[in-house]
C-alpha cells in the first residue's frame, strides 16, 4: 500500500517485520523504489507468495504461503513504531494477523492509534477486520462482497443488500467509510451522506496483482486530501485498474491512473449494481449513481 501511495506521488511509509533473508531482500526492494521504510528484525524468515501466471489462457493462480510468526515482543516493537506517527496522519493496517499475533493484540494497536490521534484505515478480513470495527471510528474498509457478507453474516446476493449492509456498519458508528470492492463491477462506496458506484474502464487486463493495494493506497492519499466520497471511489478504481494491467506484481503508476480516469470519462458505461433495483442506468464518467435509493 505504502509502494502505491509513493507512486501516486503521495508520501507513506512501511512499517513491517524483516526476518531472514527474503526479510532483507523485501527492504531493499522497497529502497530501490523509493518508499520509505519503518523495519522491526524478527527472528522467523518473512514469507514469499507464489504468483503463477498461465500466458496462453491467462489464468493465474497464487500461492499463499503461511505468514511468519511475531514474538510478543517484536509486536510491542511494531507498535512503538507505529506510535511514532505524527498525530492526524492516516494508518493502514493491511492483511492477516501473522501468527502468534490475536485480535486482542490487533484490536489494543487500534486502540493506542487512536488515542495518539491516528486515523485508522483497515484492509483485512474475517475476524481481524471485525474485531478491528469493534473498536469503533475506523476511517475507512474495504472488503469485497463475500468479506462483507461475512461480516455481517447474512446472504448479500442483490444489490440493495450490499448497500444496506455498508449502511448498518456505519449507522453503528464502527467506521465512517465502506468501499465494497465488486470485481468487474468496479466498487460500491458509502458514507452517511450516501452511496456512490463506480464502474472501472474497459482496459485490458495482464494481471490482478496488487489491484486491490492501489486501489487502498489511492484512496488513501485522496483521504489525506479531504476528497468526497466520489472523488475518493473514482481515483481508487482508477489506480485499481492501472494496476492489472502491469505484468508481474508492479502496481499502479501516475500516469497509467490518469490515464485510466480520462478513459473512464470518455466512455458509456453500463451499470449492474443500482440502488433500489430496476433497469441498469447509463451514465458517462464511470459514475452510475449517487444517494440513497
Amino acid at each position: 500500500m505504502a509502494r502505491a501511495v509513493t507512486f501516486l506521488g503521495g508520501k507513506a511509509t512501511a512499517i513491517f517485520p524483516v526476518g531472514g533473508a527474503t526479510g532483507e531482500h523485501l527492504a531493499a526492494l522497497l529502497a530501490d523504489e523509493q518508499v520509505p521504510v519503518e523495519t522491526v528484525e524478527t527472528r522467523d524468515w518473512t514469507r514469499q507468495n507464489l504468483h503463477v501466471h498461465v500466458a496462453a489462457s491467462g489464468e493465474q493462480y497464487r500461492f499463499v504461503m503461511p505468514g511468519a510468526a511475531l514474538t510478543d515482543d517484536e509486536f510491542r516493537r511494531l507498535e512503538e513504531k507505529v506510535l511514532t506517527i505524527e498525530p492526524g496522519s492516516l494508518l493502514v493496517v493491511s492483511g492477516s494477523l501473522p501468527p502468534g499475533i490475536s485480535v486482542d493484540n490487533l484490536m489494543q494497536l487500534v486502540k493506542n492509534a487512536q488515542q495518539q490521534g491516528l486515523r485508522c484505515i483497515i484492509d483485512s478480513s474475517g475476524d481481524a477486520l471485525a474485531a478491528a470495527l469493534d473498536v469503533g471510528n475506523i476511517e475507512l474498509v474495504k472488503p469485497n462482497q463475500k468479506e462483507l457478507s461475512a461480516l455481517v453474516q447474512r446472504d448479500l446476493s442483490q444489490p440493495d443488500d450490499v448497500r444496506l449492509a455498508a449502511q448498518s456498519l456505519i449507522q453503528s458508528g464502527k467506521v465512517r467509510r465502506v468501499v465494497v470492492s465488486l470485481g468487474p463491477q468496479g466498487a460500491l462506496g458509502v458514507d452517511a451522506s450516501g452511496s456512490v458506484q463506480v464502474v472501472p474502464p474497459p482496459m485490458k487486463s495482464q494481471s490482478t496483482v496488487g489491484a486491490g493495494d492501489s486501489m487502498v493506497g489511492a484512496m488513501t492519499l485522496r483521504l489525506a486530501e479531504n476528497a468526497s466520497l466520489e472523488d475518493m471511489v473514482r481515483f481508487g478504481v482508477a489506480a485499481g485498474s492501472a494496476a492489472t494491467i502491469n505484468q508481474g506484481t508492479r502496481l499502479c503508476s501516475r500516469a497509467n491512473t490518469q490515464k485510466s480516469m480520462i478513459i473512464s470519462a470518455g466512455v458509456d458505461l453500463p451499470c449492474p449494481l443500482r440502488a433500489g433495483g430496476g433497469e441498469s442506468q447509463y451514465k458517462q464518467d464511470g459514475l452510475c449513481w449517487k444517494g440513497h435509493a
